[in-house]
């Protein structure tokens, strides 16, 4: 079973904590990673681009000039595609860029992304995770003690308000309720944080 340290937000006392074996040590399946990512990104699209065809641009209703006999070519509308101002050709037009992933997908990629970050080395485990007030400094100074300052992802399984504030200002990090993890974060993020209660929780919903 994977272990990872454990790490004490108020004394920094170092353990160990044993994690499920279905969920953190799990086979790592690439194509599902992928699959699930490229949704969640394109779901994040809004689709209401949007361009004229010639058919919609203002005017251009008379012939610029005759057909024949001006020494120029022929032309039928100055809101043709290759007029200046005219419409365009193929344009956008606005759309649904949903993909839908199966739950069992979602699920393996889930598990591939955690087992990921536990074969790597870059998942910690973090007890008494409380702050009285926002102090960036004083969270800033624990990342860095325990090496996971660079865009860390920190996962709570209550609200803590003032955990959110002292992170907000630091670069490239971010606090997930449990409820919301996904792999795209999990990936994006170099390190991983968890409190003792979401890595159970997550156990329980991706352990089955």
């Amino acid at each position: 079973m994977p272990v990872v340290k454990q790490v004490n937000f108020k004394d920094d006392s170092v353990g160990e904590f044993v994690l499920a074996d279905a969920v953190f040590g799990a086979v790592v399946h690439v194509p599902a990673m992928h699959q699930v990512v490229t949704a969640q990104l394109a779901n994040l699209r809004q689709g209401t681009h949007s361009a004229k065809s010639r058919g919609e641009v203002r005017g251009g209703g008379r012939k610029p000039w005759r057909q024949k006999h001006t020494g120029r070519a022929r032309q039928g509308s100055i809101r043709s595609p290759i007029w200046a101002g005219g419409g365009v050709a193929h344009g956008p037009k606005p759309r649904s860029y949903r993909q839908k992933v199966n739950k069992k997908v979602r699920s393996l990629a889930m598990r591939s992304a955690l087992t990921v970050k536990a074969q790597e080395g870059h998942l910690l485990v973090v007890t008494d995770l409380e702050l009285e007030r926002p102090m960036t400094k004083v969270m800033l100074a624990f990342l860095q003690k325990v090496d996971a300052a660079e865009k860390p992802l920190i996962v709570v399984h209550q609200s803590m308000p003032a955990v959110n504030k002292s992170v907000s200002n630091l670069s490239g990090a971010k606090v997930l309720h449990v409820d919301s993890i996904n792999v795209y974060d999990i990936l994006d993020h170099s390190n991983l944080l968890l409190t003792p209660e979401a890595a159970r929780r997550i156990e329980g919903v991706y352990g089955n």
